[in-house]
């Protein structure tokens, strides 16, 4: 896997098995000892790149920092994915390995659970300041959608850093927030962390989503 990912760094989406093969040292034969064809090698670099994004995304999201800090740090994780890794992700979005289409849609999948993951977070957070939730899950999936439109044009694009899209993001998904309970009475300094404390429960290898917790 570490060899596909250097080949894939190399080389680009248009990589070819042989590319990961002479990266890792062996032969095509042997190669396919390990994968079945290109479309198992496909599913196995989509699963890296899962690893790879829960193992940064989830601590953030769940992080019992202040709401600001807290969703510039999850935004941020999924930005430094992307820019570490941009031709894993190009792969996994094209849905073609060496110019054969494949099945699996890793990235929808990945959307879905975080959304669900999201969705559950949100829920508690509502209910928590007596609102209603309903509108956690559409909501969620805006998020979501929202993020990942932003970092594939940022990823096109270049035309600002890192640092400073994470922020342009952060500062929007936080003024819907803000709006939204200010129009219900509520007002919460972003800058201090919540005397209620929520947290996801999510794993990468897919199932359910659920957030816990309870005052800090």
């Amino acid at each position: 896997m570490e060899a596909a990912l250097r080949a894939l760094d190399k080389h680009g989406p248009d990589l070819g098995m042989e590319h990961v093969a002479a990266e890792a040292g062996v032969t095509k034969p042997v190669l396919y000892r390990h994968f079945t064809d290109k479309a198992d090698l496909f599913l196995a670099l989509g699963h890296r790149g899962t690893e790879i994004l829960f193992d940064r995304l989830i601590p953030a999201l769940n992080n019992e920092t202040a709401p600001l800090p807290r969703i510039r740090m999850a935004i941020d994780s999924f930005f430094s994915v992307i820019e570490e890794f941009p031709n894993l992700y190009r792969l996994l979005v094209r849905r073609s390995f060496a110019e054969k289409p494949v099945d699996a849609d890793v990235v929808a999948e990945d959307k879905e659970l975080i959304a669900a993951g999201l969705t559950a977070l949100l829920g508690d957070y509502m209910r928590a300041f007596d609102l209603d939730s309903g509108a956690a899950e559409p909501w969620s999936h805006g998020i979501v959608g929202l993020v990942q439109n932003v970092g594939e044009w940022w990823l096109e694009r270049r035309t600002m850093s890192r640092e400073a899209v994470v922020e342009y993001l952060t500062q929007l998904i936080w003024a819907a927030i803000d709006g939204i309970l200010r129009q219900k009475g509520v007002i919460v300094d972003p800058t201090k962390p919540l005397e209620v404390n929520k947290v996801i429960k999510m794993s990468p290898a897919g199932g359910d989503a659920e957030a816990s917790g309870g005052s800090r």
